[in-house]
């Protein structure tokens, strides 16, 4: 079956610039290319060929500055040759492209609250659900909230988690993994310390900021305690803006025991997981399902998380992390870190199901697995 899946207009795929959902794509298409002829839409970069070719796998980039742009460049590339279009988190742009291949089924990939007002208008959202035979989403928090506005969208609504791919990541007591995290660690010059990881973009919605307060009263308590930024502003660039220079100042108060690594290409990512004891998402907004859950489950990190949007749906309290209601208190942070700084059995036990559960559950072949067999009933 000859399938085309249509990223949004942010970033190329492969994913050189990062992204979640070029992440992901890229994470799928090993399996989906097995069984199907896929071709996948992305933006095009200047660092990748406008077409190309690879076993079973075709990749178009297109040119598009704005969202507009990106939409009309599609329109002159999209045809009736793909017996399913999955389109990636923009469902409004369904309409448009229908008539382009009326006798195509199309699908869409649900990765952030894209059916709220302010996204789409009621018009044209039940449009898109009356066309999909079928929508995946990151988490039940997605599903619902789309379930919420449109009820008639119950039926066709999936959920279907993300993951890692857990040959990139090695749990930090593996072999493999200890001389490279000695490495990094001296590297650092916080080979004695306990290190506290945020990986992620650097915005008040993600709660670098709370993280940072938190991490003075850490300090005050276990001196020896360093805190890793890894990630930057926005993706593939170390442009900053005010609250990076913000979180640059206050860092300071904490002198050496803070670092900023800035933008790092996703293939780089999985050894910095190597560097940490305690994985924290410090989520202030309600985040769809922040993927650096799978991850850090992948590198066995106990991970202390917000009960924001779908995050908590695959961290249980106590079994493979912590859950911090009072999401916007440094204290309450604070507090978590400490408790895993200072029970390391309890961390480390919470590490191991979360990497036995990234192997068994939260992978990438398994999310693709189960595409396939939404894919295969069309």
């Amino acid at each position: 079956m000859k399938i085309a899946l249509i990223c949004t207009e942010k970033l190329p795929v492969p994913a050189i610039s990062g992204g979640a959902i070029q992440i992901y794509i890229d994470g799928i298409l090993p399996v989906l290319s097995m069984y199907h002829d896929i071709t996948v839409f992305s933006l095009q970069s200047s660092k990748l060929p406008a077409t190309e070719t690879a076993g079973n796998v075709r990749h178009v980039r297109i040119q598009g500055r704005t969202r507009h742009e990106y939409l009309n460049s599609l329109k002159r590339v999209i045809s009736g040759e793909y017996r399913l279009i999955h389109v990636f988190n923009r469902p409004v742009w369904i309409p448009s492209l229908s008539p382009l291949a009326p006798d195509s089924a199309f699908s869409l990939s649900l990765h952030n609250e894209m059916f709220l007002p302010k996204k789409i208008d009621p018009e044209k959202a039940q449009n898109c659900i009356d066309r999909v035979s079928f929508i995946t989403t990151v988490s039940r928090f997605i599903a619902d909230g789309v379930k919420n506005l449109y009820p008639s969208a119950e039926n066709k609504l999936n959920v279907v988690y993300s993951g890692a791919d857990i040959s990139q990541y090695k749990p930090f007591w593996s072999q493999e993994a200890i001389e490279e995290r000695n490495a990094m660690r001296t590297r650092f010059g916080i080979n004695d310390h306990k290190v506290i990881l945020y990986v992620g973009r650097l915005s008040s919605k993600k709660g670098a900021h709370i993280l940072l307060q938190a991490m003075k009263r850490v300090t005050e308590k276990h001196p020896r305690t360093a805190v890793v930024f890894v990630g930057s502003k926005w993706y593939g660039t170390n442009a900053t803006d005010d609250y990076v220079r913000q979180l640059q100042l206050a860092a300071e108060e904490l002198k050496d025991l803070v670092i900023f690594t800035g933008f790092l290409p996703p293939r780089e990512i999985p050894r910095y997981y190597n560097l940490g004891d305690i994985f924290t998402c410090v989520s202030q907004w309600k985040e769809p399902l922040a993927r650096v859950h799978y991850e850090a489950m992948a590198a066995g990190l106990p991970i202390i998380t917000t009960n924001r949007g779908g995050n908590a749906e695959v961290i249980t309290h106590g079994v493979n992390g912590l859950v911090i209601e009072d999401y916007n208190n440094p204290e309450a942070l604070a507090d978590n870190i400490i408790y895993l700084i200072e029970h390391p059995d309890a961390a480390m036990d919470m590490g191991r199901t979360g990497r036995q559960l990234a192997e068994e559950k939260y992978n990438l072949d398994r999310t693709a697995y189960q595409l396939l067999e939404l894919f295969e009933k069309i």
